[in-house]
């Protein structure tokens, strides 16, 4: 009987397998890194739950959990439409082909670089901001690059290096509003927006640029480090949580962890 079967599959099947399945992990790529993957990830799961039931023929589950899934979808609309509207517009993308991929016969598959961050001058911009009192925002990315968020600012693709970024954030230079994003090795971009947490653990007395820290990262798994120009302190941001008046010393411990 599965011999059976399994000679009347068609090339559309196959075809409609595949298409389903590069659908699928065009869409994970696109969530991943961000706190919309959990959700993601719990509804793929319940629908393979209810497949399971419906084929099981238990009504009562079917039907309750049929019902879940067709409100699921508008849900889903609602809570990605930012993914949805970046996949939309990287299907109209011609150049998405030649970004990031690599061939093997006649599949493409994206490559994921390792990070290999540049630490020590990172933190050593950081902390003579802060002997300074001048403010900064470092926006560093793992596996989500945030391009939504580089669209929003001035592209710099720059090497990291100290001075890069102390000009970037003086006072006087035309980009020091907003936040800088590194990816890789790289200065991505400048005068990026990003989005305010409304966490009220937050202290009122911390400004715009704490709020933008906590509210990345409570979106993505980024990493943001805050100098603060009112107190010169160092602090830094990650899964929601921040972490205030930090040292240098701290600060490297804390980062050769995540990506040494």
């Amino acid at each position: 009987m599965l011999l059976t079967g399994l000679f009347n599959i068609r090339i559309v099947d196959i075809i409609d397998i595949i298409l389903f399945a590069i659908l699928l992990y065009e869409l994970y790529n696109l969530v991943k890194g961000t706190a919309a993957i959990r959700i993601f990830i719990g509804f793929i799961a319940m629908y393979v739950i209810w497949k399971v039931v419906k084929t099981l023929q238990m009504q009562l589950l079917t039907e309750i959990l049929g019902q879940f899934i067709s409100v699921g979808v508008i849900a889903l609309v609602v809570v990605f439409q930012p993914e949805i509207r970046q996949f939309l517009l990287m299907i109209g993308n011609t150049r998405i082909i030649k970004n990031h991929r690599k061939r093997f016969l006649f599949w493409n598959f994206r490559i994921n670089n390792p990070v290999n961050l540049n630490i020590g001058k990172i933190v050593k911009a950081c902390q003579k901001m802060a002997e300074t009192r001048t403010g900064a925002l470092i926006i560093i990315t793992q596996r989500n690059e945030l391009n939504q968020f580089v669209a929003t600012g001035q592209v710099v693709d720059a090497r990291i290096s100290e001075v890069m970024l102390e000009t970037i954030f003086f006072k006087n230079s035309p980009l020091h509003d907003g936040a800088v994003i590194i990816i890789g090795e790289n200065i991505r971009a400048a005068r990026c927006i990003l989005p305010v947490s409304n966490n009220p653990e937050i202290p009122p007395n911390y400004g715009l640029r704490h709020r933008a820290a906590v509210g990345i990262t409570e979106k993505s798994d980024a990493i943001a480090i805050i100098v603060s120009e009112q107190r010169g302190e160092i602090a830094y941001s990650h899964e929601g949580q921040l972490f205030r008046n930090v040292t240098p010393a701290i600060l490297v411990n804390f980062l050769e962890k995540l990506f040494q």
